[in-house]
């Protein structure tokens, strides 16, 4: 099998975390179904090194670097890392089949199990905000790692209860760890959704990587990313967006807070999926949604 860009294997680049040489292997896996061949291709991004602050970029710059150099012919992201602008000269050509993007809580049941003061650990912003909206009387600890470090941690005692993605713990086969699903909990935009990004002008690598998109999936994350865009919302902006198809349509619920989780907007709409991100954002901006993001911008920053 002669590869899209004349070689004989498709590269495909991917960080080095498990998490991430799971996600591309199934990628691999599911083209070969297809008959294309391929390989994997270890990058080391600003993020692994610990470096880049909040910005997205810190975990797709080097992986689009090196599509653009033509070191690799796709990229594997999680959806939820990759920033509103891509790369020049580089397309999102497939968003394959979508886990379940709720998040869920290990350790214990729910939060209401938890007792006044129990220490909660996240890195994320936006968990963070939306478990002080439920229960202020936590107390959110900064855990920071892989799924299985987090897990970790969990057991020698570092937190009472962690919160993480469901599709990373079920991808890496520990769901049996899962205490379970936080329903009050709007994920964020992407979460639980591959993007395979190539290059533009790779007609042929589009159209075998294309092979594995799935319409539901793209039109839901399409919808997510385009309020997080409409929004301008960044790392330090406690976001949490949902979509889900309804027919031809796609339903879409969103979520902004405070950091500090005082004060939230949350709404959603069907619509077109193209159109229901755009819409559902200039609704929640009509209501102060543009003054709430500037708050939370200045909170985190402080």
């Amino acid at each position: 099998m002669v590869g899209p860009s004349g070689g004989d294997l498709m590269r495909i680049g991917t960080r080095g975390s498990t998490l991430a040489l799971w996600q591309a292997g199934w990628v691999s896996d599911e083209l070969q179904t297809r008959g294309v061949q391929s390989e994997l291709v270890k990058i080391t991004t600003t993020g692994d090194r610990g470096e880049g602050g909040g910005d997205k970029a810190r975990w797709t710059s080097e992986l689009e670097r090196a599509l653009l150099d033509g070191r690799i012919d796709v990229a594997v992201h999680c959806a939820k890392d990759v920033p509103g602008e891509i790369a020049d000269g580089t397309v999102i050509a497939a968003i394959p089949r979508r886990e379940d993007s709720s998040d869920v809580i290990c350790g214990v049941g729910s939060l209401d199990q938890l007792e006044p003061g129990a220490r909660v650990g996240t890195s994320s912003l936006r968990r963070a905000a939306q478990i002080r909206t439920l229960r202020e009387d936590l107390k959110i600890v900064e855990l920071r790692g892989n799924v299985d470090t987090r897990l970790r941690k969990l057991a020698e005692g570092q937190a009472d209860a962690i919160v993480l993605a469901l599709a990373g713990v079920r991808r890496l086969g520990r769901e049996g760890e899962v205490g379970g699903l936080l329903e009050g909990l709007v994920p964020s935009p992407g979460q639980g959704a591959l993007a395979l990004q190539t290059r533009a002008d790779a007609a042929t690598t589009i159209t075998e990587i294309q092979q594995l998109s799935d319409r539901s999936a793209q039109a839901c994350v399409l919808a997510e990313r385009a309020l997080a865009s409409a929004l301008n919302a960044s790392c330090n902006t406690p976001l949490g967006a949902s979509a889900i198809s309804v027919g031809k349509h796609t339903h879409l619920r969103a979520w902004i807070g405070l950091p500090d989780g005082s004060h939230s907007i949350t709404d959603e709409l069907t619509g077109e999926p193209h159109e229901v991100g755009r819409a559902l954002a200039d609704r929640m901006i009509s209501v102060g949604a543009r003054e709430l993001l500037d708050a939370a911008e200045a909170m985190a920053a402080a």
